[in-house]
């Protein structure tokens, strides 16, 4: 018997060069057997990252006829995935989608700042609205400057204990979502690990990552993507985190070795394929 596909309304904004956002999106979710539905929150002509004077045209004014349009075609959505918002009014039109689509999976990448500043587009207003988006959901995918801003903390000076970890991690999932990731923590052992937490078993997990001394834009965004797809096939929460770090740290690793610009992104292309086998090392661990 024929059995539809998984189908994922992706409110996030297109980036055109650099590779991040639905650029990247699109591709993860769709070998991974999703059929996504792009709901593009802005248009940029490259990620913000240090290319020049970018183009961007906010689309806050498309969101809603949208949805209005795909209610009248009756269609229905497994997952409602957010990202990047270009203004406090898009957190409204979020919550209009997760309201037609009760029963789908709210997964939201609380996209704000990183290494412990916030990005100049997110004013105060919506940093503080992204906790009414938080609540809505069922997993939020945060970095530690995104942690930080959510609890209304200062970003952590060091590395983190696995108590400071859990406590972080509860007190996220008290806010609405009950599944949590925190990508890119710092721990006391010097490992670079994605952390986890599911209210449902009042689990913790680790996985931890090799250190690359090298960042690119949208691994984030290719994090998430991988965590939501394996959630929606069937995984685990550690098992999809588990997936999502080994597919992110193969693509950071096969991308430096070619020494690219680093403002161009990670070489998607060339590992794309490695995410149709169903591999799983076992490389997770309790917290």
């Amino acid at each position: 018997m024929y059995e539809s596909l998984k189908r994922v309304a992706a409110i996030h904004d297109l980036s055109g060069f650099g590779r991040c956002s639905l650029a990247v999106i699109l591709p993860v979710l769709s070998v991974m057997g999703m059929q996504v539905v792009p709901v593009p929150t802005a248009v940029l002509s490259s990620h913000t990252g240090g290319l020049g004077e970018v183009v961007m045209h906010d689309l806050t004014d498309y969101l809603q006829p949208a949805l209005a349009h795909y209610k009248r075609l009756a269609l229905d959505f497994d997952c409602i995935y957010t990202g990047f918002l270009a203004s406090s009014e898009q957190i409204d039109r979020c919550l209009e989608f997760f309201a037609a689509f009760p029963d789908a999976l709210g997964v939201v990448d609380p996209v704000m700042g990183d290494h412990g500043r916030p990005y100049k587009t997110y004013t105060p207003d919506l940093c503080k609205r992204m906790g009414e988006l938080v609540r809505a959901a069922d997993v939020i995918t945060p970095n530690v400057t995104e942690m930080a801003i959510l609890l209304g903390e200062d970003y952590p000076a060091g590395p983190m204990s696995s108590s400071e970890l859990k406590s972080k991690l509860v007190r996220l999932s008290e806010l609405g979502p009950r599944m949590v990731v925190i990508t890119g923590v710092s721990t006391l052992t010097r490992r670079l690990c994605n952390v986890g937490y599911d209210r449902d078993h009042n689990a913790f997990w680790l996985v931890a990552s090799d250190y690359v001394p090298v960042a690119y834009p949208g691994t984030g965004d290719i994090f998430a993507s991988v965590l939501t797809g394996a959630i929606l096939g069937g995984d685990s929460l550690p098992i999809a985190i588990e997936r999502a770090s080994r597919f992110v740290e193969r693509v950071i690793k096969t991308t430096f070795s070619y020494g690219t610009d680093t403002r161009y992104g990670v070489m998607l292309e060339r590992v794309l394929p490695s995410l149709y086998g169903h591999d799983i090392t076992g490389s997770f661990e309790a917290l």
